[in-house]
């Protein structure tokens, strides 16, 4: 038996019993000789099952059912660059794949790496979640120079950064990284102001002196910028 003939195994199986909730133990309760394959042979770089490499095989509907095991709600941080490294060293050739993907094969690898430092930050490595959130970051500046919609987000840094920390945090099943973070951008845009609409040089109203860049102002609350209007 090889993972391809798991994989074809895995698929007509759940196509056939359509479970709820797919999680690893009904894997070992209705195809052990797939389990026992899976538990050798599928492996991370810290030594775990590779439950996302198994379930980016089947159906997509599929994956979406996947159930992870649960995380514990206190997680105690930690700084690890060694993990990191066993996975950065593995496709180190590869990186590019971050800054200019040239191909639907480039793009799936970028996801592959993000995946496996996302499940490290998520074990609570504090320097996978530097790391990921570096590299998910040329991507996010593309789609900002790229899209005028996602060109809203400009100005808002901090926002940026929550939200991508946000995506890390909850990011559950085997669908691509890259995918998720741009809808969480697209959908959490709606309500953001664009701060760049208009040029600050701009004086504030017709023939007068004052330009808006004099205007502008920070929320001693909130830490949010901008006019302050008379």
């Amino acid at each position: 038996m090889d993972f391809k003939a798991v994989a074809a195994q895995l698929n007509a199986l759940v196509s056939l019993k359509r479970p709820e909730v797919l999680t690893g133990s009904w894997i070992f309760k209705h195809a052990p000789e797939c389990y026992r394959f899976i538990q050798k042979n599928i492996r991370t770089e810290w030594n775990a099952i590779d439950w996302d490499q198994v379930t980016s095989v089947l159906d997509w509907k599929y994956q979406r059912r996947w159930m992870p095991q649960r995380r514990p709600k206190k997680l105690n941080p930690y700084r690890n660059r060694n993990e990191v490294d066993a996975i950065l060293n593995r496709y180190r050739d590869k990186l590019y794949v971050f800054i200019v993907p040239a191909d639907r094969v480039d793009r799936h690898l970028r996801d592959i790496i993000s995946i496996r430092l996302v499940r490290l930050a998520q074990r609570g490595n504090f320097t996978a979640k530097q790391e990921i959130m570096r590299l998910v970051r040329y991507a996010v500046d593309e789609w900002l120079d790229r899209s005028d919609y996602m060109s809203r987000w400009r100005g808002y840094d901090e926002k940026v950064r929550e939200t991508i920390e946000g995506c890390i945090r909850r990011y559950r099943y085997t669908g691509s990284f890259f995918k998720y973070v741009y809808r969480t951008l697209q959908y959490a845009g709606r309500g953001i102001q664009p701060f760049y609409a208009y040029s600050l040089d701009e004086p504030v109203a017709i023939d007068a002196d004052k330009r808006k860049i004099e205007n502008v102002v920070q929320d001693p609350e909130t830490g949010e910028i901008g006019l302050y209007r008379t």
